[in-house]
């Protein structure tokens, strides 16, 4: 804990509030003059900057290249894991990282554009997992056309055109990848954030927490498919929650009740998990519902008869 009472996560955050897609081209030129002479720029930039393990003056001067031991930059004290945002730091170890990807040394101005590229690809990820639910697909009838589009989830804002679409460029497995290319980038996003599901989790302030959800939906194997008899199974089971929801909204329309409008998906969500966990042999399960959904659970998910339960009302 900080003097101020903030936590370490939430300091480096503050620290770094200012790490996003639109200061992007203005952290760059900040970046290049303190490259050229450290003393040009703002000494909370020149530290900032210090910090990230680019200003080896030695390496530099003897041309770095891939192979230098502090590039693609470490957990905890590189560039990627700040904007990121994942303070708890990277579970990747230096052992498993391969081999320079190129022989021969590179140039500074070979670094500074992969620099360039790991900040903006970071920066685009970022904006999809704050902004990637506003592009969702939600209207099965596709009558949405209205949205506003958002920039902030268009690769061009942070640099990228059609000749950049198959570069490799180093995220250092923020997707489950250490490199890939902005078009592998945006078809892992585009499916995680703006297919027919919105995510947010933005919000979750514990690292472990927000970690452990990334690790689960962010990937190239990550994928959710079902088989069409599934779909039909699903479909069934949502029209059934419906249709009891609206037949106790018609029959007792002046009892007080807690419906399950809206979070009608729970219904076969919860039955997954009961089966699921019956297959990795959990042998009791506690629901405790003390008001939305608590009826239609009894009736859909636990089998307790229709009569019972309107006998109850």
């Amino acid at each position: 804990m900080s003097e101020n009472g903030r936590s370490a996560e939430n300091q480096a955050s503050l620290a770094t509030s200012f790490l996003y897609g639109g200061n992007g081209i203005y952290i760059e030129s900040q970046y290049e003059k303190w490259l050229s002479n450290p003393n040009s720029v703002d000494k909370s930039w020149a530290d900032f900057f210090a910090n990230i393990g680019q200003n080896d003056g030695s390496a530099n001067s003897n041309s770095p290249s891939w192979a230098r031991k502090d590039w693609p930059p470490r957990e905890n004290s590189e560039l990627i894991a700040l904007i990121d945002g994942d303070w708890s730091g990277l579970e990747v170890k230096a052992a498993k990282k391969p081999a320079a990807k190129a022989d021969a040394p590179a140039d500074s101005s070979t670094v500074l554009q992969a620099t360039r590229d790991s900040i903006k690809a970071i920066m685009m990820i970022r904006a999809f997992r704050i902004r990637g639910h506003l592009a969702a697909k939600l209207d099965p009838l596709g009558l949405d056309d209205f949205r506003e589009t958002q920039p902030e989830l268009d690769p061009a804002t942070y640099g990228f055109t059609d000749k950049d679409m198959d570069r490799p460029i180093f995220i250092d497995f923020v997707l489950g990848l250490e490199y890939a290319t902005p078009r592998q980038m945006l078809e892992i996003l585009q499916r995680t954030y703006c297919s027919t599901l919105g995510l947010e989790f933005m919000h979750v302030s514990n690292p472990e927490e927000k970690n452990w959800l990334q690790a689960r939906m962010e990937g190239p194997d990550k994928g959710i498919s079902f088989t069409p008899e599934g779909k039909k199974a699903i479909l069934n089971k949502i029209i059934e929650t419906q249709g009891f929801e609206q037949f106790v909204h018609k029959r007792y329309p002046g009892t007080k009740r807690f419906g399950l409008d809206g979070g009608e998906s729970l219904i076969p969500a919860m039955e997954q998990i009961i089966k699921r966990g019956g297959n990795l042999g959990v042998a009791d399960i506690v629901l405790g519902m003390p008001h939305r959904g608590r009826l239609n659970v009894l009736s859909t998910v636990m089998g307790k008869p229709y009569h019972v339960i309107f006998h109850e009302f």
